[in-house]
């Protein structure tokens, strides 16, 4: 009878931490989303009208020179550009519209894995301790240093992609029209991933799973110069990426579970090296090789975490003094 009992406790006690989790989770989803949303919509909607003016295609033409030193055509500028105010979808469908040869797209491929959605990513690294300014400059430097690197190292026309030709400019109308459907969508999306990972991340929290998982990655943090209380929100980076799992992010700031340096000094990283699942499936899907598109970027983001480590090292020599 006392086993039947205590067995019926611990089965009750592992329901009220469900109910628990739901229970805390959702409100702050909401809040993160309505935020998130906040800044997708209006952002993505004067990409379109930028877009549609042929203001970003007047910008890329004076970006040419710069690309040309990466064994890049002119319109490559173009691709990176919509890929720093939108996202990776937007990227491959305007590749895909070009008729680039493959080394050429996976150069472009890395660029933009590196940079796009500067405005939402960049909110999230700054709303968990970073400076905008930084990451920005961080971000585009990188890309283009990731760019010189596999213009130099990899070898010309040895890679195969699928594109086709390029397309006409459609009418406002039609643009718009699917510009509100995607938002839509997007909304959705947005709204039901952040609930789904909030609760996961409050369920894993009081089962004690996000404890082992810091541990199990603790070799790995010290060799990327991280500290293990951002092993969880690192992984949440490299699965699902900055937007979608900011919530998390933030929640760990906010908790306490990570200092704020301790979280700029992750955001050094993932602002170069995440989202290493889903991203680079996408362009694997129009041919490009996932080596170059995980492997370089995410050394890139170690020695990225070195060097602001030495840089804070320096900081706080001469301030010593």
């Amino acid at each position: 009878m006392a086993q039947a009992n205590s067995t019926r406790a611990k089965g009750q006690s592992v329901k009220n931490k469900f109910i628990e989790s739901f229970g805390y989770s959702i409100p702050k989803a909401f809040s993160t989303s309505k935020w998130l949303l906040s800044i997708m919509i209006p952002v993505s909607f004067g990409v379109l009208l930028l877009n549609y003016t042929g203001v970003l295609a007047y910008v890329s033409g004076y970006l040419t020179p710069a690309f040309e030193l990466m064994g890049l055509p002119g319109e490559s500028a173009f691709v990176l550009l919509t890929s720093i105010f939108t996202n990776i979808y937007t990227a491959i469908a305007v590749i895909s519209s070009l008729e680039l040869e493959g080394r050429v797209v996976t150069i472009l491929a890395a660029m933009c894995l590196v940079s796009h959605a500067f405005v939402i990513e960049t909110a999230v690294l700054k709303k968990t301790g970073s400076s905008v300014i930084r990451m920005i400059l961080l971000r585009l430097v990188s890309s283009f240093a990731l760019g010189l690197f596999l213009n130099w190292i990899l070898p010309a026309e040895s890679l195969h992609t699928q594109s086709g030709g390029i397309v006409l400019q459609e009418s406002f109308q039609i643009m718009f029209i699917v510009w509100l459907k995607s938002s839509l969508l997007l909304s959705v999306k947005v709204i039901i991933l952040i609930s789904l990972l909030m609760i996961l991340q409050r369920i894993l929290e009081v089962f004690g799973v996000i404890k082992w998982l810091s541990r199990m990655l603790a070799p790995l943090q010290l060799i990327m110069g991280l500290p293990h209380s951002t092993s969880f929100s690192w992984i949440v980076a490299n699965t699902l990426g900055l937007s979608y799992g900011s919530a998390i992010m933030i929640e760990q700031v906010d908790k306490g579970k990570m200092t704020k340096p301790e979280a700029d000094l992750l955001n050094h990283h993932i602002a170069v090296s995440h989202s290493q699942l889903e991203d680079p499936l996408l362009f694997a899907a129009i041919g490009v090789p996932l080596f170059w598109l995980i492997i370089p970027r995410f050394l890139l983001g170690v020695i990225v975490v070195w060097l602001h480590r030495f840089e804070l090292w320096l900081r706080n020599s001469v301030n010593s003094f």
